[in-house]
């Protein structure tokens, strides 16, 4: 499934035609476990990871699959999102989630550590003194104490799960491709680079948009009185 997952970011990101990603789950949750990477492990406790195991962990890895896809990506929580299906989650710029979901990193009782971004992502999103809240006691937080942490966006009914996150889809993508992506990449790139750095990214990207087609096309429509009709160029 993870070489699937990676395989399924690799060909979107190769498609110009693509605009938005929406990642989802089949059934009553989004994802709740994973398989253990220490399987295969040596045995002494003190013993440095082999190269065996950091293959492991390579093949199981797929939050920097969907990380780093330069279109924008939803994730639509459709369920509980624990362990590596929080992490994956994570990687998405976006989550939507079902009022009924619940989220955490659920390690600890295992004497397990998040090995696919958690550590790094979840302090980024919700600062580090609730992610280390949910890394160290492993309990799990509701819908409505994800959104009012910032780990997620948006919460809607579950019946409403999918109306609500093609409203969203469509929101973005009516902004133009061109914008969205270049919005991202400021947004990423900015979080490791200085204030003084971040603002020069942003100005060079702003430069870049000024010459491509869908900016021309956003301000024809815009005088035009009409909806923009943008080709991603």
């Amino acid at each position: 499934m993870a070489e699937e997952f990676r395989d399924a970011c690799r060909r979107i990101d190769e498609d110009e035609q693509a605009g938005l990603v929406v990642v989802t789950g089949a059934g009553d949750c989004f994802s709740v476990g994973r398989q253990s990477p220490e399987r295969g492990a040596g045995t002494g406790q003190d013993e440095p990871p082999t190269e065996q195991l950091r293959a492991r962990l390579s093949r199981l890895r797929v939050a920097d699959a969907l990380a780093n896809l330069t279109i924008p990506t939803l994730v639509a929580l459709n369920g509980d999102a624990i362990g590596h299906g929080l992490e994956l989650a994570l990687a998405g710029d976006l989550r939507i989630a079902a009022a009924p979901a619940r989220f955490g990193l659920a390690e600890p009782g295992r004497s397990s550590f998040p090995w696919d971004g958690g550590t790094q992502r979840l302090p980024r999103l919700i600062g580090p003194a609730w992610a280390l809240d949910l890394a160290l006691t492993g309990r799990l937080v509701d819908a409505a104490t994800a959104l009012r942490l910032g780990l997620v966006n948006r919460v809607a009914p579950a019946a409403q799960l999918s109306e609500e996150t093609a409203r969203l889809a469509q929101t973005i993508l009516a902004g133009g491709p061109v914008a969205a992506r270049y919005a991202k990449e400021a947004v990423g790139q900015g979080m490791d680079l200085s204030l003084a750095q971040g603002l020069r990214l942003e100005a060079d990207l702003s430069i870049i948009l000024q010459s491509t087609a869908d900016r021309a096309e956003g301000i024809a429509s815009f005088r035009e009185k009409r909806p923009p009709r943008f080709g991603g160029s």
